[in-house]
């Protein structure tokens, strides 16, 4: 497998995201993901015919998309979902020129997987598709193979589309679209579209027209729901049941006064309140935090932990990095996807599969640790600057492919997001090394090596998506900076030295 990385523009590691509407409550976000091409075991294989939808597929799972919950779809042979099963075995539309969102746009309350005029009559390519995982974080997977475009069949395309269980995100991985030839314009569309046609969201430059692309990955996401939280605990017997501690959520919500209840009608009554130590009574239920009013949903939820729900190669026990049990709240990387669920932990664009490799002895006292290539003691696989030489990795992509794996500008053999040395367009790169902060991971206080003849007149520390947390006072005078009341995960520490900005990143543990 091969993996592309899809620059992101940062500010602050400000993840931009790509809006196309704005219309009511279904306001997906469109952002650019690592490309992973996924291969299935058994699939389930489709028909070859030219303009046509499928039978109705059976989804195992609810899906909501659009504010509509589906368990049956349909696939047509041009590329794409239709949640309007009763096209099924029906001939499929192929001509489009408008871009979406548009009411005369052909095709409705659709995944736009990769929509152009397909035709594999001849069988060249395959279409299947199949479950994989475990509740409640199954993927239905959908792959098409080598497409011949119509009246060009020398050109094929090879795309797929991934719906996540719970989540209740899209996905599309688009491993080769050459770009056709004139007929219908060569128009193509990667996207999503409403019932109506009237809400629709697309990549950008994804939308109705002619263009290639090769590795790349998008995702289309809900927006995360602001009045809940979750707590997922591993099952160790398999039956959906497990004793949860409660005091963690007051703890993760800075709500020491909140007390819980099973119903809704008991909180509202102010009655049977809730022990700290409590064992759930069925798989995901549903109980009410009172933090003296405000009323939080809170859902307890047990899963099988041998199961590797991102497909990253971490044990998914593994990934409770905080170690309180649960796996909700480590989110390394800030995008909403804890961890366990995230097949990109530290929001590089970098496989987490890719960078959680073992290396004998290397920065360790042990035979066996995980790579940490720049020795901050913090893993690859959760380090978005790999080298520590203060560039981002998405962003030493220098050669401008959207690639950093295959830049290597001193032509040594290791790519240079790799190599602290190399570090190109980046100011005071030699003042970066005479700063550190230590210890890292923290908990309470942070302190501030400060070995140049420089002095810091500004220290700001920002969350990974980029918000300004922390103002430190006094700069100039500062030589430490306390930390201990930020929540989990990772930290960035901007910082004015003479008339640079350097930049750092921190672990609060």
């Amino acid at each position: 497998m091969k993996n592309n990385y899809l620059t992101r523009k940062l500010i602050c590691v400000l993840l931009p995201l790509l809006f196309l509407s704005t219309k009511g409550n279904a306001q997906y976000t469109v952002s650019s993901i690592p490309h992973q091409a996924y291969t299935l075991a058994s699939p389930t294989p489709l028909f070859t015919n030219d303009d046509q939808y499928s039978p109705v597929i059976a989804l195992p799972f609810s899906f909501t998309f659009f504010g509509n919950a589906y368990n049956q779809m349909v696939v047509s042979t041009n590329g794409y979902i239709d949640f309007r099963t009763n096209l099924a075995t029906q001939t499929s539309p192929w001509q489009f020129t408008t871009t979406i969102p548009n009411t005369n746009f052909p095709i409705k309350n659709s995944i736009l997987a990769c929509y152009h005029d397909l035709d594999n009559r001849n069988s060249t390519g395959t279409i299947s598709y199949s479950v994989v995982g475990a509740a409640p974080y199954r993927k239905f997977i959908l792959i098409f193979v080598n497409q011949p475009h119509y009246d060009c069949s020398n050109f094929k395309s090879t795309f797929q589309v991934i719906l996540y269980e719970t989540l209740n995100t899209i996905d599309v991985q688009i491993v080769d679209k050459p770009l056709s030839c004139s007929h219908n314009g060569g128009n193509a569309v990667t996207g999503i579209i409403n019932s109506m046609g009237t809400i629709a969201f697309a990549p950008s430059g994804r939308n109705t027209g002619p263009w290639t692309a090769s590795q790349e990955g998008w995702r289309f996401s809900l927006p995360m729901e602001t009045n809940g939280y979750k707590y997922t605990k591993c099952d160790t017997d398999s039956d959906g049941l497990e004793t949860f501690n409660l005091q963690i959520i007051k703890d993760d919500l800075l709500a020491p006064d909140m007390v819980f209840y099973e119903t809704l009608a008991d909180q509202q009554n102010q009655v049977r309140q809730m022990p700290l130590s409590y064992s759930n009574l069925v798989p995901d239920q549903l109980i009410y935090g009172d933090n003296n009013g405000q009323v939080t949903k809170i859902i307890l939820r047990a899963i099988d932990c041998s199961v590797d729900y991102d497909l990253d190669t971490i044990p998914t026990a593994s990934e409770d990095l905080n170690g309180d049990g649960n796996l909700e709240n480590d989110d390394t990387d800030g995008d909403g996807i804890p961890n366990f669920l995230d097949n990109d932990d530290d929001g590089d664009m970098v496989l987490t599969s890719f960078e959680y490799v073992f290396a004998s002895g290397r920065n360790s006292n042990t035979t066996n640790s995980v790579l940490d290539t720049d020795n901050d003691g913090i893993p690859n696989y959760l380090d978005n600057d790999d080298d520590g030489d203060g560039v981002l990795t998405i962003n030493e992509d220098y050669n401008g492919n959207n690639n950093p794996g295959d830049d290597d500008t001193n032509n040594n053999g290791l790519p240079d997001y790799l190599e602290r040395a190399v570090a190109l367009g980046v100011d005071g790169h030699d003042l970066n090394n005479l700063i550190s902060l230590y210890p890292n991971p923290v908990s309470n206080s942070l302190n501030i090596d400060n070995k140049t003849n420089e002095v810091i007149s500004n220290i700001a520390i920002y969350s990974i998506n980029g918000m300004l947390v922390k103002q430190v006072p006094n700069a100039a005078n500062a030589t430490s900076i306390p930390v201990s009341e930020l929540q989990t995960g990772m930290y960035f520490v901007k910082m004015e030295v003479g008339n640079q900005v350097m930049n750092y990143k921190f672990i609060k543990k």
